[in-house]
């Protein structure tokens, strides 16, 4: 099928929703479907190849087209919009059109059925809600209007109603819109994955000063705070922290609080690095935490890349006990679950897979085992599934 993606966002970019849209977009293209990804251009100069940058093969089935947009923010927003509706006009363009952009999304959905291909909208969450929260989660965010929610809810509810075809990334989250709006036809619970080699890892040896792993941004929802508390519990382990942005403050907040607990030479902070090099400073670590707090998106809405590619790294994981994170990991099978926020809990979990030397590779094996269901690979065989029935039920 050919498949019109559309991604609101400058690329490649090095958060979370550059990754995973193009790791999906290119697991579709393998799968022998035609995929246009249109996105706008990339602030770096020169501009990067998303492929080096990412780590993937060229692949001939998937276009990387560029919205010709400029200006300040509010420019290239509407300039996009502009762009996705022109290039979404005609039915005959693609089989579907997909995009995990609310406003886009909503935008689509006010063009003619006849003129357009159907829509799947992909949610990562409940728009008015995440929005409210976001200003106790990071520190940038600003608190929203009224006037801004009401146009969320709106368009919340529009899309749902109007989508052809809508994914979630969590049962809890397709629990929570069904509550809100009722239920639909053609809804899919697509988890998100992570890239996987074809041999088993290496599974390392408990260690007694063991490195404690930690990759992914570093907002104050995703819990490091709790996990640099941990630390200074564990005078003999280290911590190594993937990720944060040099014009972002939350790095260098975190600094601080590593040195305020007088755990700053036990700590070493990356910054910012590829996502292809991610994977390989996973596997520096002894143990890997996801110690995000109990939040409007961590509780039931998260479904974090980190997650899968932590289980994908052969070492033994400790993350927090939330009903997003349950839907994947079990409590002393795959993982160590302990309480959201919890430092001293964390603390003995990480203490009990040093001391432990058959605990950490049976997690770490039973979750390589389980991830082979997450792969980009079966992501794309699931959203294809859906696909199918949408282009169906529109014939």
């Amino acid at each position: 099928m050919t498949l019109l993606y559309f991604a609101d966002i400058r690329f490649p970019l090095e958060r979370a929703n550059g990754i995973q849209t193009m790791e999906t977009c290119h697991a579709l293209a393998v799968r022998g479907h035609r995929v246009t990804l249109v996105v706008r251009p990339d602030t770096a100069v020169p501009a990067r190849d998303p492929y080096d940058y990412y780590g993937l093969p060229r692949q001939v089935n998937l276009t990387i087209e560029i919205a010709p947009v400029t200006g300040p923010q509010v420019a290239r927003r509407a300039g996009y919009l502009a762009f996705a509706i022109g290039r979404a006009l005609g039915a005959a363009r693609a089989d579907a059109l997909y995009t995990r952009d609310l406003g886009v999304a909503a935008a689509l959905l006010r063009m003619p059925r006849s003129l357009r291909a159907p829509l799947v909208y992909e949610s990562h969450g409940y728009a008015p809600e995440v929005s409210e929260a976001l200003p106790e989660l990071i520190v940038t965010a600003r608190k929203p209007g009224a006037a801004k929610l009401a146009r969320l809810r709106a368009r919340e509810a529009r899309v749902w109603r109007g989508a052809d075809g809508y994914v979630t990334i969590t049962e809890g989250l397709a629990g929570q819109l069904r509550t809100r709006f009722g239920d639909r036809d053609r809804l899919a619970v697509i988890p998100d994955g992570a890239r996987q080699s074809g041999s088993p890892p290496d599974v390392r040896l408990p260690r007694a000063d063991p490195t404690v792993g930690y990759a992914g941004h570093l907002y104050p929802w995703k819990g490091v705070e709790t996990l640099l508390e941990s630390l200074a519990r564990l005078p003999h382990a280290r911590g190594l922290i993937v990720g944060g942005h040099e014009k972002e403050p939350d790095l260098q907040r975190l600094k601080d609080a590593a040195g305020r607990l007088g755990i700053a030479g036990r700590v070493t902070f990356t910054g910012q690095v590829a996502p292809s090099e991610v994977p390989q400073l996973l596997r520096n670590a002894d143990v890997l935490a996801l110690p995000n707090p109990a939040s409007a998106i961590s509780t039931f809405y998260t479904s974090p890349l980190k997650l899968f590619e932590y289980m994908a790294a052969g070492r033994p994981m400790v993350a927090s006990d939330l009903p997003a994170i349950r839907e994947i990991l079990q409590h002393e099978v795959t993982a160590l679950l302990v309480p959201p926020g919890d430092a001293a809990a964390l603390a003995s979990a990480v203490e009990r897979l040093a001391s432990d030397a058959s605990l950490g590779p049976s997690l770490a094996r039973a979750a390589s085992e389980a991830v082979r269901g997450y792969s980009w690979e079966r992501r794309a065989e699931r959203i294809e599934g859906l696909l199918e029935r949408v282009i169906a039920g529109r014939a």
